[in-house]
């Protein structure tokens, strides 16, 4: 009798070793710069240097107590605005990952919640967890998360409605647990502004040399799948890569601390003259990529128990990844609506007006001028309607361009930059001065 009741106790011990992950050999792993994060993440996705890169620092950051950060990537549909998280996941435990196409606000808390019927109520916990939202046509879903999405509280009670067919509209309580790293992908480029301020916003490249490499990559992999996949799994950096996560969730940091909060400081307050109220979510921002990259090459930070301490190269790092985006992030644009605006808008007012006599009214825009000019660089249309439904009203807003009727039609409005005219106006300007002056 006592010999089967150790067999079935010998049983149930290696049940429960062979649910215990294998402890990773974390001898193996060296030093990782960003640039050689990039060029491995670069085997899959083409181009999108900085993007690939805050998305990898973003998903990692997932495994941080409190450090994780989110990321809205704003672009029309086609630009892989959804494949750089969904193929960058892919290094990380299925087990950690949650995928969601399309959901309605109601639906997220019953599919992903866990029914706790002793409290009659729904239990999410969403700790150490990756969130993706694969092309979302709303935002309605992220305004029931903002409490989680800014990292108020740990724990977050919510009510929700939900209609039945015996007792119509009925009251449910769902309890947030954790904070994941979230990523949202939308092909809306309009975002409400108190969603802005929870995420980094990012957009794909969308420029002809992306494009060209990214054809040869699909090419290259749907020719012959099979060789695709072994010689990606085969890959030596890719493989210790995803050992590399492995190792670093199964550490449990708890806390990991910044060794020169001054240096931050010092550069915000240097890089910042005038401050928004934005700001204060930005240096939270600042401070996870800092913590993100910590956590990449936590074996050769300094430690104290499951904390470590974050180096000056850390910091370094961060302020080279946030100065790339820096811009955008303060106009609260998608950076594909602050390059179109860039690329397309200022070069079309340039055109228009650089042969303009000194004291004439400057030209302003026509929707048309903008659409034509967008085809002279991009080799493709915008469409009439996103145009004026959501790219005018975001620089609007962000008060880079005004609109004014047209003086000879009131019906047409005119698109006019705010910045200066162009350094090839003011040169022209300077020119004509100089002929009059030797006159």
């Amino acid at each position: 009798m006592t010999n089967h009741k150790d067999r079935i106790l010998e049983q149930k011990i290696q049940e429960i070793e062979k649910t215990i992950p294998e402890k990773i050999d974390t001898s193996q792993f060296k030093p990782i710069s960003s640039q050689e994060l990039i060029q491995i993440l670069g085997l899959t996705i083409k181009k999108d240097e900085e993007n690939k890169l805050i998305t990898f620092l973003c998903e990692i950051s997932a495994y941080t107590e409190s450090s994780q950060f989110n990321i809205s990537f704003n672009a029309p549909s086609s630009t892989g605005k959804s494949y750089i998280p969904t193929e960058i996941a892919r290094l990380f435990p299925e087990d950690d990952v949650i995928e969601i196409g399309y959901c309605s606000p109601t639906a997220f808390f019953h599919d992903i919640g866990e029914w706790q019927k002793e409290k009659k109520r729904y239990l999410i916990d969403l700790s150490r967890k990756l969130l993706i939202f694969l092309d979302q046509p709303h935002t309605q879903l992220l305004e029931r998360l903002r409490p989680l999405l800014s990292h108020d509280r740990k724990e977050i009670t919510l009510k929700i409605t939900d209609k039945t067919q015996k007792f119509g509209l009925k009251t449910k309580n769902v309890l947030l647990r954790g904070f994941p790293a979230v990523i949202f992908c939308t092909a809306g480029l309009r975002i409400d502004e108190q969603e802005a301020t929870r995420f980094l916003l990012l957009s794909p490249e969308t420029n002809q040399e992306k494009i060209r490499e990214s054809i040869h990559e699909k090419i290259k992999k749907e020719t012959d799948s099979n060789a695709y996949q072994n010689w990606l799994d085969n890959n030596p950096e890719r493989k210790l890569l995803k050992q590399r996560i492995k190792a670093i969730k199964q550490e449990g940091v708890k806390e990991i601390k910044i060794g020169s909060p001054e240096k931050i400081e010092e550069w915000f307050f240097q890089k910042n003259k005038m401050l928004k109220p934005r700001h204060s979510r930005d240096i939270g921002r600042l401070i996870s990529l800092i913590k993100s990259l910590a956590l990449l090459n936590l074996w050769f930070r300094q430690k104290d128990g499951l904390t470590i301490i974050a180096s000056n190269d850390d910091i370094e790092e961060a302020f080279k990844i946030w100065g790339a985006i820096s811009e955008s992030q303060e106009l609260n644009l998608p950076p594909y609506i602050y390059h179109f605006y860039q690329e397309v808008i200022l070069p079309a007012w340039e055109k228009k007006n650089s042969e303009l006599d000194i004291g004439l009214k400057e030209s302003g825009l026509t929707r048309q001028d903008i659409i034509q000019n967008h085809f002279r660089v991009y080799g493709r249309f915008v469409a009439d309607w996103q145009l004026r439904q959501q790219m005018i009203p975001m620089l609007e807003t962000a008060g880079l361009i005004i609109q004014e009727p047209n003086p000879n039609d009131k019906r047409q409005m005119l698109i006019y930059p705010t910045t200066p005219l162009t350094i090839s106006k003011e040169q022209n300007n300077s020119e004509l001065r100089g002929r009059v002056n030797e006159l």
